[in-house]
C-alpha cells in the first residue's frame, strides 16, 4: 500500500491506495475538490458536511445518468449487432441463391452450346450430303448429255 498526500477543501490528508494508483487517487481528489468548490461558490458556506453530501449526491446523480446512457447505448449496440447478424444471414442466403442461379444458368448455357454444336454438326452433315447429291446429279446430267 502506498500513502498519498492530498489536499481537499484547503486541508491536507494522507490517504492509502494500492501501489501504482497514486496518480489516479490524486486526479480523483482534484476532481472532487473542484466539484466541491463549485458548489461552495454557488451555494455559499452552508457547512462542510452539507456541501459534501450535496457534492456526493451530484456525483452519484452524474454516475447514474452516465450508467443509464451507457446502458441505452449498449442496448442500441446490441440491437444493431442483432440486425447486422440478420443482414449477414440474409446476404449469405442471397449469395447462395445467386450461386445456385448462376450454376443453373451455366448448365443451361452448356446445354445450349451443346445443342448449337449438334445443330452445326447436323447442318454440316446435311450440307455435305446435299453437296454430294448435287455433284451426283451434275455428273449424271453430264453423262446423259454426252450420251445424247
Amino acid at each position: 500500500m502506498a500513502n498519498v498526500n492530498i489536499k481537499f477543501n484547503n486541508k491536507d490528508y494522507i490517504l492509502s491506495c494500492d501501489d501504482g494508483q497514486e496518480e489516479s487517487l490524486k486526479t480523483l481528489t482534484k476532481f472532487l475538490n473542484k466539484k466541491y468548490d463549485e458548489l461552495k461558490n454557488k451555494l455559499g458556506n452552508i457547512g462542510e458536511n452539507k456541501l459534501l453530501l450535496i457534492t456526493t449526491i451530484q456525483l452519484v446523480d452524474d454516475y447514474f445518468d452516465l450508467k443509464k446512457r451507457v446502458s441505452v447505448q449498449k442496448n442500441k449496440t446490441d440491437e444493431l449487432a442483432k440486425k447486422f447478424k440478420e443482414l449477414k444471414k440474409l446476404a449469405i442466403i442471397y449469395k447462395d441463391n445467386k450461386d445456385k442461379e448462376i450454376s443453373n444458368l451455366n448448365n443451361e448455357l452448356d446445354k445450349f452450346k451443346k445443342a448449337i454444336q449438334e445443330s452445326n454438326d447436323l447442318y454440316e452433315t446435311m450440307l455435305d450430303k446435299t453437296t454430294e447429291s448435287l455433284e451426283k446429279i451434275i455428273l449424271n446430267t453430264e453423262s446423259i448429255s454426252k450420251i445424247q
